[in-house]
């Protein structure tokens, strides 16, 4: 991923409260010699601790065909990205430039996790790898603790293999015309409260938020 010296992060707190709020990405993993890359949709909770850049931890189904892959080269990529929107053209023009000679770019913020991954397979640490999800994605209770060998989801257990992913690195990009003259990030930022559509009101309050701080 391209990161310009004026889409990077400010600094470790704009990415971690941006992924704070985000827990749905994509895994890669490098496929056998010759073969494309595995990638793997899927939801996660993210911890700031332990170490410098935090953990992940998800989980995937027993006969997920990325296994033999990740096991043989466990270095992966968990890339989210999220509050995109395509800016039109007239829009991004140069100021004093016709506006029919503007380009058009993509707004986006993301943020790719470098990890280390540690498949867990013991079913003691498999219910407690679970049971942190569980209370991410339901902090209001609602479900039956998972515990090794009880009911009603002990005997799942068997069926899938949890994932342990130490962040060793983390590049980060936010994408929001930083670059741009101000008369022209001012037209962006009018064009997206006008417009208004999906993701529109997420990008602008990143493009405002990030002018603010420049």
């Amino acid at each position: 991923m391209l990161i310009h010296p004026w889409d990077a992060a400010r600094d470790d707190a704009e990415w971690r409260d941006w992924l704070a709020h985000h827990d749905f990405g994509q895994l890669a993993v490098n496929g056998p010699s010759g073969a494309p890359p595995w990638v793997q949709p899927l939801h996660f909770r993210y911890d700031a601790e332990p170490g410098p850049f935090g953990e992940v931890v998800t989980h995937l189904a027993r006969p997920n065909p990325l296994w033999a892959a990740l096991e043989a080269r466990p270095t992966v990529v968990l890339s989210v990205v999220d509050d995109y929107v395509f800016v039109p053209g007239p829009w991004a023009a140069p100021e004093g430039a016709p506006p029919e000679h503007g380009t058009p770019t993509s707004l986006y913020a993301a943020v790719q996790l470098v990890c280390t991954a540690r498949v867990v397979d013991d079913p003691a640490e498999k219910a407690e790898l679970l049971g942190r999800q569980v209370d991410h994605f339901q902090p209001a209770g609602g479900s039956a603790p998972v515990a090794a060998g009880e009911a009603p989801f002990g005997r799942l257990l068997a069926g899938l293999r949890g994932l342990r992913l130490e962040v060793t690195d983390v590049r980060a990009k936010f994408k929001y015309a930083g670059h741009k003259a101000e008369a022209v990030q001012d037209r962006i930022a009018a064009g997206l409260a006008e417009r208004g559509g999906p993701g529109d009101a997420a990008a602008r309050a990143h493009q405002l938020r990030r002018r603010d701080r420049a």
